[in-house]
């Protein structure tokens, strides 16, 4: 820079200059708010909403994790059910409330299945900031012993043959039972007959009777039948054997090369909420899930324990949502 160029001492910084000063001051600054919120993190109770009512797989590894969470943490986390609309009530309220670590969500599994079906109040991936991907749940494709099926490939063949249509129960509209057998239609060509309940228990009790042929039941659920003799197992939906049912192969495995539906658990806090919390929370998380005891109990309950960073399980909502959007549209779902 040339003396006549360079400003002289006093007079006011160029335009350009001043900006890109305003600028690095104005990150100093939020890096310091940032360092300042999690320095004295938590100082208050947390909580974790569930969008569901007691009980069942959300709930159960939600009151889990709080238990864990809070001895790391020093502070109780407490777990808050707030049931309806799908579980997206309780979602809208944490992305509602004060982006400062202390409102988390863990969505029901249908979460990534809601915005190709429901009008929300809310962007599923830019209002909400992902903390840790909790847990997996494959499901395991069971038939009533009547069926003249002994594996995957029969049962295509089946469908494919029968006088009447094969029907299928589902646990309600859009759940993740109900998309599970859209996608197995849409992969083998296939039409079988979609026949919605109002939950998991009354799907699996009229398979259990014979009102309908096929499920895509919860492991824990289905396997005492399956043991008894009063279901017979196909196949499981995971990427891989299951240790509960070892003698079982995958869909992947078994003619349906690619097919992998896991019903999964996340935690999430508001976006907005500072990195440094939500990097607290993650390295908290991911401590509880590598206990032994915390791995066999969720286990016990058919759940993989999860893992990976907050990116990954952002990466992992996003590509869910748009293949549930394809299969939506494929199978032409529509809400009642």
């Amino acid at each position: 820079m040339t003396d006549c160029a360079r400003p002289r001492p006093g007079a006011p910084l160029p335009r350009s200059r001043r900006a890109v000063l305003q600028r690095a001051l104005a990150l100093i600054g939020m890096a310091a708010g940032t360092a300042r919120a999690a320095d004295g993190y938590p100082s208050r109770p947390i909580r974790i909403v569930v969008p569901v009512a007691p009980g069942g797989g959300t709930d159960f590894t939600a009151r889990l994790l709080a238990e864990r969470l809070g001895n790391a943490l020093g502070q109780p986390v407490v777990v808050e059910n707030r049931p309806g609309g799908a579980g997206n009530l309780g979602v809208q309220h944490v992305v509602d409330a004060a982006p400062d670590g202390y409102t988390l969500v863990m969505p029901i599994t249908s979460f990534p299945i809601n915005p190709s079906l429901y009008k929300l109040g809310f962007d599923t991936v830019r209002d909400l900031a992902p903390v840790l991907l909790v847990g997996t749940l494959p499901l395991v494709l069971v038939v009533h012993p009547k069926v003249a099926a002994t594996n995957a490939r029969e049962l295509v063949q089946l469908a494919n043959t029968a006088a009447s249509p094969v029907t299928f129960a589902n646990s309600g509209t859009g759940t993740t039972a109900h998309l599970a057998g859209e996608l197995f239609n849409h992969m083998a060509g296939t039409r079988m007959l979609s026949v919605p309940y109002k939950g998991g228990g009354p799907a699996l009790s009229d398979l259990l009777g014979g009102h309908v042929q096929v499920y895509f039941s919860t492991i824990p659920a289905a396997l005492p039948h399956i043991e008894s003799g009063k279901l017979r197992a196909l196949a499981v939906t995971s990427g891989s054997r299951v240790p509960e049912l070892p003698q079982v192969p995958t869909l992947d495995a078994s003619g349906l090369p690619g097919f992998e539906v896991n019903a999964w658990f996340g935690l999430f806090a508001p976006a907005r909420t500072p990195p440094a919390v939500i990097a607290r929370l993650h390295a908290e998380c991911s401590r509880v899930l590598a206990a032994p005891d915390v791995r066999q109990r969720l286990a016990q309950h058919g759940v993989m324990p999860g893992g990976g960073t907050p990116e990954s399980l952002r990466d992992h909502l996003a590509a869910d949502m748009a293949r549930w959007r394809r299969i939506v549209q494929v199978a032409g779902i529509r809400l009642d």
